[in-house]
């Protein structure tokens, strides 16, 4: 009897273990929206309840189809923002896979406008054809630049910096002109750079990078986050000294092409004058 009672539960533990490995693969396409409220004493009146689409690390690649980053494109839509903000790494492994995600990423529609900066991988496969690409979809580029959004005769801005590991990240051109009451938001793709924010001219930080570590422990924790600060940029809001930032999770994956209880994410945002 014990040694059925041992037997049964070695083989439990076998059946637990290959459902586990199979539903990480399986994660990975269960994309979902989330939607997430900022409230804050600097967001003007006109841009209450305006809606932010943000989205990172969609990874068009071997692991990633055309016919994925298609269906990210029309959820996003779908959602109907006002604004839609790309967080980079837009391709895994080719400059060949360029091109053919920016055509699908030029179907996004925005009344204020679509802004993206660029992450490593993008650096690392052709950063020059990227921003060209980028020109051509019509996506405004803000790696170490910046915008005024305009609305109903009160503004916001938005500015971005280069990647933390491969460029220039310059937070100047987003606080130049900028006002105490403005609401600024910055893009970076790697979030540890919101370690280096020392002034409190930004309200919110949009990062991914980290896949909210991809393969976690129930979500708790992950083996491998690409922060030097652990699992404290691994995903959601963190508040640091003088700004908040939001981590995603990002949509696509890096090689192995699996997640668990990481799952990828598109983020709606809105705001709300606090």
């Amino acid at each position: 009897m014990r040694k059925n009672g041992c037997a049964f539960a070695v083989l439990s533990g076998m059946a637990i273990a290959a459902l586990m490995v199979a539903y990480a693969f399986v994660e990975p396409y269960w994309l979902r929206v989330r939607h997430l409220t900022v409230a804050d004493v600097d967001v003007p009146p006109a841009f209450h309840g305006t809606r932010i689409a943000f989205l990172s690390d969609i990874h068009h690649g071997p692991f990633f189809s055309l016919k994925r980053v298609r269906r990210v494109v029309d959820i996003v839509n779908g959602l109907r923002p006002d604004i839609i903000l790309l967080g980079g790494d837009y391709v895994h492994r080719d400059a060949r896979y360029i091109a053919p995600v920016f055509a699908e990423l030029a179907r996004l529609r925005a009344p204020l406008g679509v802004f993206a900066v660029a992450g490593n991988h993008d650096d690392w496969e052709g950063i020059d054809e990227t921003r060209a690409a980028m020109a051509r979809a019509g996506i405004v580029n803000l790696d170490n630049r910046a915008a005024w959004i305009t609305m109903g005769g009160d503004r916001i801005r938005i500015g971005g910096v280069g990647d933390l590991w491969e460029d220039a990240h310059e937070i100047a051109p987003t606080l130049d002109g900028v006002r105490e009451s403005d609401f600024v938001i910055l893009l970076s793709h790697n979030p540890d750079f919101a370690e280096q924010i020392q002034t409190d001219g930004i309200d919110l930080v949009l990062s991914g990078h980290t896949h909210g570590g991809q393969v976690t422990l129930f979500g708790l924790w992950a083996t491998a986050v690409p922060s030097a600060y652990g699992q404290k940029y691994r995903s959601g809001f963190v508040r640091t000294e003088h700004t908040l930032a939001y981590v995603t999770t990002g949509v696509g994956t890096i090689t192995p092409p699996v997640r668990f209880c990481a799952r990828p994410e598109v983020v709606l945002i809105t705001l709300e004058r606090r």
